[in-house]
């Protein structure tokens, strides 16, 4: 069953039983690119804005009692999801959203008349231009609602995920703290670390990106709306945007310069780079604690990772580090969304930008997969993962740059050929400095003291 609607541009057929109309079945004719709807929470945000524009036009008396008491209860079922399936536009369209910001007025004024008693289909009482977008512009609300959904995304999901993954990381910090194993520069042997020092460095990471997330959130808080079309404010009451913002949320507030706030996107740019900071450190903590569980014979081998699934459909009894690499490839989207949001960024050409659909779609699905990662990663890799004290101390043991703490002591040339003959005879730093320095067992024991050499300070008395 379909129903004819009109516009400026003639009859279009719109199923019957939809609350959408011509507008958005011309957006659903004109966009069949990816399939892929606008994230639910910028909808969502949607729904609160005309919910809190329909409470200040009332307010203003801009609307009437019986018209906005409607369309606040329509508003409120898209911001609560009840009407989701009514919003099948493609993230692929129009440069400005309009074609959502339409979406969200004709669903709203339909059930608004549906409420009123009237048909899902019609305009009357409640016109989805003339009543539910009242002092309102796509230009100013598409942009408010990216804003917000982030700021939600953020708030909601992403800063919890980091502070659990923070958590998980110190925990290990502690348990692992008295566990000390060879450090590692380029890739080759480095001075020794407790293991627990290395968990620290990671659980610092992880706060450090909670701080970023903050900082995301700040720069976001200032709303396009109440510009309208351009940043002048034509066809919006001069009280409007401060007091449906105030409606919003209490940090919120009106941008200082509606013309930079239409023109430009530089705080979703700003926010984005934020966030691909946090994916950077996610997978550089990811990729580390493969490299350390690695082996199990043949590798690292320091850390045994959670056994969570059959590794291989050729190779038995293989396990692989898949958790880490589920975050892995979600932080190299997130890396590759931010190059996106980039330009989607330099797509703002004078009075306004023409890449708001996509930019949005892609920064709030990077907080919320960015959030899951961090989740999953902290829950089924982190809490499991246990240390091989012996394999750590015995690589400390082994390795050439024990010769280090003796460089203060005989001088680095002297130390350095130390670390050569040993390399080349495969014994051990201590061996070759027991049988050529002259140093007696116990300024040997006190250089090579495995809990101090983690720690500040020159451990023997510097030669000449």
């Amino acid at each position: 069953m379909r129903r004819t609607e009109k516009d400026s541009l003639g009859s279009v057929e719109v199923p019957a039983s939809a609350y959408y109309g011509v507008q958005t079945q011309r957006a659903v004719a004109n966009f069949p690119i990816s399939g892929w709807p606008m994230p639910s929470r910028l909808i969502h945000a949607m729904g609160r804005i005309k919910r809190a524009a329909a409470q200040t036009n009332l307010e203003l008396r801009l609307l009437d009692k019986k018209r906005a008491a409607a369309i606040i209860a329509a508003a409120g079922e898209v911001a609560d999801g009840k009407l989701d399936a009514e919003f099948p536009v493609d993230i692929f369209q129009t440069g400005s959203g309009t074609s959502t910001n339409m979406n969200a007025n004709e669903v709203i004024a339909r059930r608004a008349n549906e409420i009123l008693g009237g048909k899902r289909g019609g305009k009357s009482p409640v016109h989805p231009n003339d009543h539910v977008n009242r002092c309102q512009s796509s230009n100013d609300v598409i942009p408010t609602a990216i804003h917000i959904a982030v700021i939600e995304g953020i708030q909601a999901d992403l800063i919890p995920a980091l502070q659990q993954l923070q958590d998980a990381l110190a925990r290990k910090a502690r348990q692992f703290d008295d566990i000390v194993k060879i450090g590692r520069t380029h890739l080759q042997d480095a001075t020794p670390v407790r293991l627990g020092q290395e968990f620290g460095g990671y659980a610092a990471q992880m706060e450090h990106g909670i701080g970023r997330a903050r900082r995301a959130i700040e720069v976001l808080r200032e709303l396009p709306l109440g510009g309208t079309a351009v940043g002048s404010g034509l066809n919006a009451h001069p009280d409007f945007a401060r007091k449906t913002i105030a409606r919003l949320g209490a940090k919120l507030s009106e941008a200082r310069n509606h013309f930079e706030a239409a023109s430009a996107r530089d705080a979703c740019v700003e926010a984005s780079g934020q966030v691909k900071a946090i994916a950077v450190s996610l997978a550089k903590i990811a990729n580390d604690i493969r490299l350390l569980g690695s082996g199990p014979r043949c590798g690292l081998g320091e850390l045994k990772l959670p056994a969570v699934q059959p590794g291989s459909s050729i190779m038995p009894g293989k396990v692989n580090p898949v958790i880490a690499e589920s975050a892995i490839q979600v932080c190299l989207w997130v890396i590759g969304a931010d190059a996106t949001i980039t330009l989607c960024g330099l797509q703002s050409f004078l009075e306004l930008n023409v890449a708001m659909p996509l930019m949005g779609a892609q920064l709030i699905e990077s907080v919320e997969l960015l959030a899951a990662a961090a989740r999953n990663f902290a829950d089924n890799c982190v809490a499991g993962l246990e240390a091989d004290r012996d394999r750590c101390e015995s690589l400390v043991v082994r390795s050439l740059a024990m010769c280090t703490p003796l460089a203060p002591v005989i001088g680095y040339d002297k130390a350095a050929a130390l670390a050569k003959k040993a390399y080349e005879t495969g014994k051990t730093i201590r061996e070759i400095a027991a049988a050529e320095t002259g140093l007696s067992q116990a300024e040997l024991d006190k250089l090579f003291d495995l809990s101090s050499v983690t720690k500040p300070g020159i451990r023997g008395k510097p030669g000449e």
